[in-house]
């Protein structure tokens, strides 16, 4: 599979590596130095493109791959406000294009399990819930995409929330997003059940970007060949 890699931090070289341990081929890398070279993606002759980019260029990164009929998988947070004029772009133009806020499986699996707690909570008002998140001091999204993923599916099974927000301290149709950046913690997600009588809690931890990257990697063997608009959830279940 040759793979074209739209931002190279560490994500993008998170991949490379495991994309050569399983015999793939990175054909281009664009990263913040060489940002203009985007326009070889028509002549790189690549299977997939992977995008770990930046927010204020990841929607110019996926356009141009699904104008050129490239497959193209994206993780890249802080700009999914534009998310669904990718998506229905996509289906005109009859291209594959996936995105996730996490593309561990570990976290998705963890996705799963928060919508059906949310689910079991809504009849019991007695409790309220919370959210932490941690991450390393250089993400540059607060909440984090998966964060907002996680509020969001809350949101949607649990019918006395009505948004989210970045605070310690919600109200009664809020759910509070506490956001850490600490060291170089890869990511923990924290969800909080409390009423007076007890509280349940949900954790997933990260000790590494390798999930991340091997589910990237995952999703983009996945997609080739496939047209569409795909989630992780299509991958894994």
């Amino acid at each position: 599979m040759k793979i074209a890699l739209l931002g190279y931090g560490r994500m993008g070289k998170a991949i490379e590596g495991f994309a050569y341990e399983k015999g793939h081929e990175i054909v281009l890398k664009i990263h913040k130095d060489n940002k203009n070279e985007i326009s070889r993606l028509k002549d790189c002759n690549c299977d997939v493109a992977i995008d770990f980019s930046l927010p204020n260029v990841a929607y110019e990164h996926i356009k141009s791959c699904i104008e050129l009929g490239i497959p193209v998988i994206s993780g890249t947070t802080g700009w999914t406000e534009r998310l669904p004029e990718l998506q229905e772009f996509t289906l005109k133009n009859k291209a594959a294009f996936l995105y996730a806020s996490n593309f561990s499986i570990g976290v998705n699996i963890f996705f799963e399990i928060n919508e059906l707690l949310a689910s079991l909570m809504n009849p019991h008002t007695q409790y309220d819930v919370s959210m932490e998140e941690i991450h390393h001091i250089h993400k540059l999204d607060s909440p984090s995409g998966t964060g907002i993923t996680l509020a969001q599916q809350i949101i949607k099974q649990l019918s006395r929330k009505i948004k989210w927000e970045e605070t310690k301290i919600p109200n009664d149709e809020t759910i509070g997003i506490d956001s850490k950046r600490l060291g170089l913690t890869p990511g923990t997600h924290a969800i909080k059940y409390q009423s007076k009588i007890d509280t349940i809690d949900i954790i997933h931890t990260a000790h590494s970007r390798d999930g991340f990257a091997k589910g990237a990697l995952l999703a983009a063997e996945w997609i080739i060949n496939k047209k569409g608009v795909f989630t992780m959830k299509d991958v894994l279940f």
